[in-house]
């Protein structure tokens, strides 16, 4: 079953002074990238100049991966990753390394042989090889605190439909981190750990949420139109991590990980498009869960799925995200 989203163009496109909901995704975009090591930590002598092969030596090789979503086409997105500087308005400026590009299948629709890659991948590998190199000191001769407090270098990706208008592409940034061990208790960074979903029909009964692209998926949650479904994020223990920052009188001071979820679907609407973070200035901790709604049976043509997307981030380069589906029955 396809998500409906052709209905819910035309309506958006003929209500006048009508806008899109940001986080009803109805074309192309790209909804998050990722970085399976975002951030690194290397050891430093700050009475030298820096040693471009000692620090080579000391990073690690980072895959980064991007989640599209395409719901009104089927057809190849066509697309580039490219490793840089990234300026202000996080668009490549030089130095500049593509280091892949090609068509990516429908990444709503395809099903890959492998069960342990159920949806095409749209990723690059950035290699601690001399093309980081020239970014990082590219960076690091630009930072007015010579890389104390660490820099950020990224990943571009240019992305479109296969065919179309390279005019009309869509652009993104992943952000990644080097910085050195100051204070001596400074480390890496890790992406949250996997977190399991609840969903509450009506807000009462919480079951697990089945997860995966609707594809994928041979039962999903059932809903009938305009009902409401409450999905609660169950963190494990040590999903927000502890870390220490540098102060300006030379100490350090300590600090616990905000995580913040971002909630996407392909139709109907969500309580809240974005939760968690810190807690409130009464300490209480803020709100993780979304109540989404289903769309009306108007709006729907027979049992239609529809898929939702969980993007889960940190405060420090950390993402995650997860895709589930329901399916509305009039």
């Amino acid at each position: 079953m396809r998500p409906l989203v052709l209905i819910t163009v035309v309506a958006t496109l003929e209500g006048c002074g009508s806008f899109e909901n940001e986080n009803i995704v109805l074309d192309t975009r790209v909804l998050a990238m990722v970085a399976d090591v975002p951030d690194q930590i290397i050891d430093v002598d700050l009475s030298m100049p820096v040693d471009p092969v000692a620090l080579l030596e000391q990073l690690r090789p980072s895959t980064v991966c991007a989640l599209v979503a395409d719901p009104s086409f089927d057809r190849q997105l066509r697309y580039s990753l490219t490793l840089c500087a990234l300026n202000s308005a996080d668009r490549c400026r030089s130095p500049e390394t593509v280091l892949a590009q090609g068509l990516l299948d429908d990444p709503d629709i395809t099903i890959e042989p492998d069960p342990q890659a159920p949806a095409p991948a749209l990723c690059a590998t950035i290699m601690p090889d001399g093309n980081l190199l020239g970014v990082v000191l590219k960076v690091l001769d630009g930072d007015v605190f010579q890389g104390l407090g660490g820099i950020d270098y990224g990943l571009s990706l240019q992305v479109g439909g296969d065919g179309v208008d390279p005019e009309l592409d869509l652009f993104a940034a992943k952000r990644l981190r080097v910085s050195p061990r100051i204070p001596p208790g400074l480390s890496e960074n890790h992406n949250p750990p996997v977190t399991p979903f609840t969903a509450a029909k009506d807000g009462v009964d919480p079951q697990p949420l089945p997860m995966g692209r609707c594809v994928d998926q041979t039962a999903p949650l059932e809903l009938v139109p305009t009902q409401r479904v409450r999905i609660l994020p169950v963190e494990p223990d040590g999903a927000r991590e502890t870390y220490v920052v540098p102060t300006i009188d030379g100490m350090e001071q300590t600090f616990t990980e905000s995580l913040t979820y971002q909630w996407m679907a392909g139709a109907g609407g969500f309580s809240s498009g974005s939760t968690g973070g810190p807690r409130d200035f009464s300490g209480n901790p803020a709100p993780l869960f979304s109540d989404y709604r289903a769309p009306k049976a108007v709006d729907l043509d027979g049992p239609t799925d529809i898929p939702i997307w969980i993007v889960q981030r940190d405060e420090r380069l950390g993402a995650r995200w997860y895709e589930t589906c329901v399916r509305v029955r009039p």
